[in-house]
């Protein structure tokens, strides 16, 4: 959201920048601001219909007004908020992912004119590199969701249950790289941390602590061997996680010499004994 708020600005010549993300399904709150000179429009709740912003998330395009209070095409619900930041022509852009509007930018001036092109194409843009990031974020919020499902089925009762676990486990780190918000990366990882020494063939904690040599490797020779363990080769691996082939050789012999591995199926079998892969 800070993101895209700045590229409006910075590109598209709207000194006022502000938006929200929906906390539920008809309204949400204004959230961020960016070249505010009050902070009166901070968690102002924005609903369905009412307003600029409400009538970009009803039409589900963008709309703007070039003289907000004397407008006669919209509702003025917010005219206060909006006079005390003294705002006069507003744009509203919609963020639409996978045909459901999530969340809305503004870009605001201080004083009433027509908006150009240009204008119009930056703020369009930068919310769609928004929709982009939530769809990545929702990808792997649902991936993770299916590999805790996958796990959480015996695989006494199923023996190919702990094969769609790998399977997911490694789309998911692969997916958690394009990931920008940090903190949500962080968790993920996290998770599939917990997920790999859950893994039937880790050794027991007990083991890990008291006598078997500890092994450490960097997130991305993890996330090497999570490829390589479901049959990827070095080109497939590199298109995965977006690094040439020679930077996943690098990475794959520097693990496999960590593991005191020789080969690359022993690399996987040693990491999944070491509780890295699951």
């Amino acid at each position: 959201m800070r993101s895209a708020l700045g590229r409006m600005r910075r590109g598209g010549g709207l000194p006022v920048a502000f938006g929200g993300l929906f906390e539920g399904t008809r309204q949400f709150r204004i959230a961020e601001l960016a070249g505010t000179a009050t902070p009166v429009l901070l968690g102002l709740t924005i609903t369905t219909g009412n307003g600029l912003g409400g009538k970009a998330m009803a039409l589900s395009r963008p709309v703007y007004v070039s003289d907000y209070p004397a407008s006669r095409v919209i509702s003025h619900e917010y005219d206060a908020a909006v006079a005390a930041e003294g705002l006069r022509c507003v744009l509203a852009v919609p963020v639409v992912v996978r045909r459901r509007v999530r969340g809305v930018l503004y870009g605001a001036l201080r004083q009433p004119m027509a908006l150009g092109d240009r204008t119009m194409s930056v703020a369009v843009e930068a919310a769609r590199e928004l929709e982009q990031a939530l769809a990545v974020r929702d990808a792997a919020q649902d991936e993770a969701q299916r590999v805790l499902t996958a796990a959480a089925r015996p695989p006494e009762a199923d023996p190919a249950a702990w094969e769609e676990v790998r399977a997911a486990h490694g789309e998911l780190r692969a997916l958690a790289q394009r990931v920008h918000d940090q903190k949500l990366r962080h968790d993920l990882l996290a998770v599939l941390g917990r997920l790999a020494t859950a893994s039937p063939e880790a050794a027991p904690p007990s083991d890990r602590a008291s006598g078997l040599p500890s092994v450490e490797l960097s997130p991305r020779e993890v996330d090497v061997l999570a490829c390589v363990a479901s049959g990827a080769t070095n080109a497939t691996a590199a298109d995965r996680l977006g690094l040439r082939p020679e930077t996943v050789k690098s990475y794959l012999r520097s693990s496999m010499r960590k593991l005191g591995a020789h080969t690359r199926l022993q690399a996987v079998v040693s990491a999944r004994r070491a509780g890295l892969l699951p």
